[in-house]
């Protein structure tokens, strides 16, 4: 029973240890004692209650005493506990302070916060950073295409960082400002000998407005000459007009012909009315020959018009083409 109760005293002390090395880091309070960083015990055990892992804030705590800073425990603890980087923005305000750069607290985590690196906008103030912007295509008034690509110099503006657009906006707004600079030159010439032009133009339109970055400059990386797209359009446009000039005459030759096949139906109804009427003729004149209208005499002597009238035809026409042989030869 003795060695029972003993094991058991044992291992109730070493339970007890680990709570409370759990709960109170030695360790990491004495080295926060060495580093002259008020904390206590109470304030340790409150952290572990409200899962706060002491080693995050006492170790930037540390960093920050060391470099000059006096940011509170309970400040730390708060950002933590709202779901922002602590170690970040201590070390943006170590930066900070030491470029000259007045950020406080309260706003490095705001910005922290709102989903930025705060540490990155504090180097970028510091130390300006290179956008390149793609490609950008637009036409002069001459027709030639124009392609350019831009770098643009900017600095992060710590108090617009809250809100403020990002570098796609900037992107943007140099693309758009490229755009109208090319567009309304007159020649792709004054673009290519003149490209600061393009620069010059979108600096004063105050890119920067609304965004979280401050414009530095922006230099024209290179400009180069694309297709002729007036002499384009002009092809298409004359392609366009030769297709309905075509479209047209075929619709007056489609009218034509129709016309001429009405016509010539027309001609067929005449001569089958005048096959009919001379299919009447000896009918009539059978009538009359019933009738006594007409006689013996009457019938030869319109047979002897007829002949004579079918000869002088027949003689006219071989005349006819005497004269065209005659031509001919």
């Amino acid at each position: 029973m003795d060695a029972v109760f003993l094991l058991l005293i044992v291992a109730a002390g070493i339970l007890g240890l680990s709570l409370f090395f759990y709960f109170i880091p030695v360790g990491l309070w004495i080295s926060a004692i060495a580093a002259r960083v008020r904390i206590g015990i109470g304030e340790l055990i409150g952290m572990r209650l409200r899962r706060v892992p002491p080693r995050i804030i006492l170790g930037s705590q540390i960093n920050a005493t060391k470099a000059g800073l006096d940011i509170p425990t309970a400040f730390l603890e708060a950002h933590y506990l709202a779901g922002g980087h602590v170690e970040n923005v201590v070390n943006a305000l170590i930066a900070a302070d030491k470029a000259g750069i007045g950020l406080t607290g309260e706003r490095a985590a705001a910005i922290d916060l709102a989903g930025r690196d705060v540490l990155e906008a504090v180097q970028v103030s510091v130390n300006p950073k290179v956008i390149s912007t793609p490609m950008v295509t637009a036409v002069a008034k001459d027709g030639i295409q124009v392609k350019a690509t831009s770098r643009v110099t900017v600095r992060a503006n710590i108090e617009r960082l809250v809100g403020g657009a990002g570098e796609e906006t900037i992107m943007a707004r140099v693309g758009e400002g490229i755009v109208t600079t090319i567009g309304s030159a007159e020649t792709h010439k004054d673009v290519l000998e003149n490209p600061d032009m393009i620069s010059k133009t979108v600096l004063d339109k105050g890119l920067d407005s609304g965004t979280a970055y401050e414009i530095l400059s922006i230099d024209i990386a290179d400009v180069d000459v694309g297709d002729n797209i007036g002499a384009k359009l002009q092809t298409d446009q004359a392609e366009a007009d030769k297709n309905i000039a075509q479209a047209r005459a075929e619709e007056r030759r489609a009218m034509a012909v129709a016309q001429e096949q009405e016509m010539a139906a027309r001609v067929e109804e005449m001569r089958a009315r005048v096959v009919e009427a001379e299919a009447e003729v000896p009918l009539a004149m059978a009538d009359a020959f019933r009738s006594g209208n007409m006689g013996i005499m009457d019938y030869y002597r319109m047979r002897n018009i007829e002949a004579d009238t079918q000869m002088r035809e027949g003689i006219a026409g071989e005349t006819e083409e005497d004269e065209d042989n005659n031509e001919s030869r």
